[in-house]
């Protein structure tokens, strides 16, 4: 077995995990990261390494870690999680919560050992709890299934995942609101922002999980609060960045397959396709990364942003596909250390992408040699979402 070996770099704490799995030698360089970590050739040339460091790359067993953040020790602990089945805490059971408590009770049985639920509703909480405990599989197979519970305030961050699915306002049907993502970030922002605190004040060392939407600049905007002292200023105490991830892309690229099954014209996104970027404006649908046509994933990317839309034309708010697709699916996913599709950090803003969690290694994203064409749709959708955050 080839021993993990540490590879220390230095960057602002801000623009990346505190540790990641190495999959190129010039994630090791001088430049910090940004999207061109999907795709190492347009980082330059690789740097000189230790002999050990360029043996260990190609058995995936180099760790960087950014030694600029003051708890880059503590990322290591995070890469490490205890073995096991996980805890997961859910906020709240509105819409989006109801469908996926229930995807999460049905499917996670391997994963979790138990699903605390927590609204300010205390009804649809007791609701959820007696619905919950009402579903098992079959005779004799009464506890197959995680338990569902209520949880107090105060035990709110005593899990291994906490997921954000609250949100305050949601623009009714027929409002005419063509973004409805980015019509919420004001309402929904500051109380992210709530919870935030709270997981810096309890000490959370779990994943905290964004689900509400808009997605990708809550989460800056959670881990950018987590990380204030008290004189307003960041001093890199709270979250690391790699402890925020967000869980709206799943249904992109689910939305993407949908319409890739109702025209060959996308038959290739089955087997060479990929999605990226954000839970709305600014996404990337690629209909190929080997045979990339640009006017074919533009066409595919339009079709998948506005389904939605569509969902809402028939009088209905959207979003039973994203709570199964983006949430549950994705989140059982990453605690399995699968590759899943959610918005990691990268760059200073939360950009989704492939990425799974490696044991002692931690994040590591997906690296492919992009088209250019591609890669210059990613450079803006990063510059889009720095001018959010």
């Amino acid at each position: 077995m080839i021993e993990t070996l540490l590879y220390k770099r230095e960057f602002d704490p801000a623009l990346g995990p505190a540790a990641w799995r190495v999959t190129d030698p010039r994630q090791l360089a001088a430049e910090p990261p940004d999207v061109r970590w999907l795709d190492p050739r347009r980082l330059g040339e690789a740097p000189a390494l230790p002999e050990a460091v360029r043996a260990a790359l190609p058995h995936g067993a180099a760790t960087g870690v950014n030694v600029r953040h003051p708890r880059w020790e503590r990322a290591l602990e995070f890469a490490a999680p205890r073995p096991g089945k996980k805890r997961l805490h859910l906020l709240a059971v509105g819409d989006v919560g109801g469908i996926l408590l229930t995807a999460l009770k049905l499917e996670g049985a391997g994963v979790l050992s138990a699903i605390g639920i927590h609204d300010l509703n205390e009804k649809a909480v007791a609701r959820w709890v007696m619905e919950m405990g009402q579903i098992s599989s079959c005779p004799l197979q009464y506890d197959a299934l995680p338990e569902v519970e209520a949880v107090p305030p105060e035990r709110l961050f005593d899990c291994d995942v906490f997921v954000f699915a609250a949100t305050k306002a949601i623009p009714p049907v027929g409002s005419g609101v063509k973004d409805v993502r980015m019509a919420q970030l004001e309402a929904n922002r500051p109380l992210a922002e709530s919870f935030a605190r709270q997981a810096r004040a309890a000490g959370f060392r779990g994943l905290f999980a964004v689900l509400s939407d808009p997605v990708d600049p809550l989460c800056r905007a959670v881990w950018r609060a987590s990380n204030l002292g008290p004189d307003g200023k960041l001093d890199h105490l709270g979250l690391l960045p790699e402890q925020v991830q967000g869980f709206g892309l799943g249904v992109m690229s689910a939305r993407a397959a949908y319409f890739a099954k109702r025209d060959p014209r996308f038959a290739s996104f089955f087997t060479e396709g990929r999605v990226f970027g954000p839970h709305g404006q600014g996404l990337v649908v690629a209909n190929s990364i080997r045979h990339y046509d640009d006017a074919l994933s533009r066409e595919l990317t339009r079709l998948a942003l506005e389904a939605n839309l569509r969902i809402r034309d028939l009088g209905f708010k959207p979003y039973v596909a994203p709570a199964i697709s983006s949430g549950a699916l994705q989140l059982l996913l990453t605690l399995r250390g699968e590759w899943h599709c959610s918005s990691a950090p990268l760059g200073g803003v939360w950009f989704g992408c492939r990425n799974r969690f490696v044991p002692r290694h931690g994040l590591e994203l997906e690296t492919l040699e992009l088209p250019d064409a591609l890669f210059a749709r990613l450079r803006e959708t990063e510059r889009a979402l720095r001018e959010i955050s």
